[in-house]
């Protein structure tokens, strides 16, 4: 079916008319080989509430949006790559159903559909998109995703201390690293993660010390593979072209000999410590 829309007029103008309900808001949509393949209102739970989004499914990317005025003015486009996103079915909560999680590198963040029928397609037509894109750019499947968000109303108490209640003067926080919702005395740190974002940004006391080991276990690893090379450069003399008073004996003497908060059975009060 892409192959056969692909560069079509009717194609064209479809991804025209989305481009001109975003405006001047959103980027261009239109490349050659571009195909629009569906689209649907989908509920995205956010840090204070789910909310409804317009959702455009094309063959490379996925697009999604603030709904002003249905069929005619959105805004708040993102556009995400379906190479980089990867798929997980959710269970139904007393609140919502029908729910499944888009993870991205980037952003995670869970979705629903008004039915299971709606809910099945939508991922279906993901998953085939997705395994089409690789095959054609020989990329592997995305291995690291950001966490999801955990919303706002989940918790009234600090998910990390357990003592921190949350009110109108004491915000809610989020660890950019877990996702879990956290008072400002568990995330006073900053940690750099260039996969997410160029400058630094808040964790959880204990993710910025998970961190910080993972980083020191990085550079010694970077130091022990480093170690022979450097050694063998300091011990190297070059010729000078006179006889050395060194046996050959003394010469050879200088030479070297991961709780997923959405899927995990524990409690998340567990997880302070």
């Amino acid at each position: 079916m892409v192959d056969h829309l692909a560069n079509t007029e009717i194609n064209s103008q479809r991804i025209a008319a989305v481009e001109n309900c975003f405006g001047a808001s959103g980027q261009p949509l239109a490349l050659p080989g571009r195909v629009l393949l569906g689209e649907g209102i989908l509920t995205k739970e956010c840090r204070k509430k789910p909310k409804p989004r317009i959702f455009f499914l094309f063959n490379d990317i996925l697009v999604y949006g603030s709904i002003i005025i249905n069929k005619r003015k959105y805004n708040s486009q993102h556009i995400i790559p379906l190479e980089d996103v990867t798929l997980e079915t959710l269970p139904d909560t007393l609140q919502m159903k029908n729910r499944w999680m888009i993870k991205t590198s980037k952003k995670s963040f869970v979705v629903s559909a008004a039915s299971l029928t709606e809910r099945k397609e939508w991922i279906s037509h993901l998953e085939e998109c997705i395994k089409h894109l690789l095959m054609k750019t020989g990329r592997q499947p995305c291995r690291e995703h950001a966490a999801p968000w955990i919303p706002d109303k989940a918790t009234d108490i600090c998910m990390r201390c357990t003592q921190t209640k949350f009110s109108t003067l004491t915000r809610r926080h989020h660890c950019r690293k877990c996702g879990f919702v956290v008072c400002a005395d568990c995330s006073r740190q900053r940690f750099l993660m260039p996969r997410l974002s160029p400058k630094p940004l808040r964790v959880c006391n204990l993710c910025y010390r998970q961190l910080l080991a993972e980083k020191k276990e990085e550079a010694e690893a970077e130091r022990r593979q480093a170690e022979p090379i450097r050694s063998a450069a300091q011990g190297y003399e070059p010729s000078s072209g006179d006889d050395s008073d060194k046996s050959d004996d003394e010469k050879a003497e200088q030479w070297p000999a991961d709780t997923e908060f959405y899927t995990s059975e524990v409690s998340w009060s567990s997880f302070h410590s």
